[in-house]
């Protein structure tokens, strides 16, 4: 090998080992931004844990395979894992007909839902739309689940445990969500509010 090869040896392994860590280091950011331990990425990805510990200390190189695990677990293509540093932003983007739309079984209240699938064992969101006479039922979340609701139009009517209380444009109204709830339209317009389903609030505990 001459000069010039060797050269060109050094360089490519002085970019393998910049590649990879930088890889650790989106990998680790992404997922302490998520919030989740190693041991939850690990089963979420099927890449073990002790190999994502060793890819977040730059000790290794991951293959392909193990990088598009890993990408899929986290949400974000194998590019973005590839190129991401530390000061870029986060944006993500949903397109309208790419949001879930729940109904009542009446088909007068519409749920879109706005929040995050990874967070949706604890934290939900969604815009609520009611047409008049509109009336979402729900069965009781689990212990300590609390739901607010702030309207935007209209006015809308909440009842829990054998308690009423109404809701109009501007007021929020937090509630117990781990019995049975029910929210109306009792007025003569269409109704529209943001609802926070915190679920592991344990707020009543």
């Amino acid at each position: 090998m001459g000069v010039e090869g060797r050269d060109k040896q050094k360089a490519l392994e002085a970019g393998a080992v910049a590649l990879s860590g930088q890889l650790g280091q989106t990998v680790q950011r992404l997922r302490k931004a998520y919030n989740l331990s190693l041991s939850e990425l690990s089963e979420q990805s099927g890449v073990a844990k002790s190999i994502i510990s060793q890819i977040e200390r730059n000790e290794t190189n991951p293959t392909l395979a193990t990088i598009w695990r890993l990408a899929q677990a986290l949400d974000v293509s194998i590019e973005r894992v590839l190129r991401e540093r530390d000061d870029s932003a986060f944006i993500e983007k949903i397109s309208r007909g790419d949001t879930p739309i729940l109904v009542s079984d009446d088909g007068k209240c519409r749920l879109a839902i706005t929040g995050w699938i990874k967070t949706v064992e604890w934290l939900q969101c969604y815009d609520f739309i009611a047409e008049p006479g509109g009336v979402l039922a729900s069965d009781a979340h689990q212990r300590g689940a609390v739901e607010s609701l702030s309207a935007i139009e209209g006015e809308l009517q909440v009842e829990v445990g054998g308690e009423t209380d109404f809701l109009r444009a501007g007021e929020t109204l937090r509630y117990r969500a781990d019995r049975p709830h029910l929210i109306r339209n009792a007025g003569e317009t269409p109704a529209r509010a943001v609802m926070i389903c915190i679920l592991k609030a344990a707020a009543m505990e």
